[in-house]
């Protein structure tokens, strides 16, 4: 289980990280010439390519497996916030995958 957390927490950190990186070289575009823009908008794009859609796909696989792990281990009724993670989770990466990439 330790390695799954690994993965997910590392997933996480991949796909905030690259959120906030891409959001950054766009505020940081304002300031460029125009002709510019163009390179900056496929850095932007690598950004989303190797970090922010990988990082959203091992989030998302890692912790449907860690919910089942969960629930194999013993079962404590449905938690609220644990659905609402998940749910919140998938709609993001969704989004993410079909919007952003």
């Amino acid at each position: 289980m330790p390695i799954w957390l690994l993965l997910h927490l590392l997933g996480f950190t991949l796909w905030l990280g690259g959120g906030f990186a891409a959001m950054i070289m766009g505020i940081a575009a304002k300031k460029e010439p125009r002709e510019r823009l163009p390179l900056i908008v496929h850095y932007q794009a690598l950004v989303h390519k190797a970090a922010i859609g990988p990082g959203a796909i091992l989030t998302v696989l890692s912790g449907i497996i860690l919910t089942f792990r969960l629930s194999s281990a013993y079962y404590a009724g449905a938690n609220l916030w644990l659905i609402i993670m998940q749910g919140g989770g998938l709609i993001a990466a969704l989004l993410v995958l079909f919007i952003a990439m």
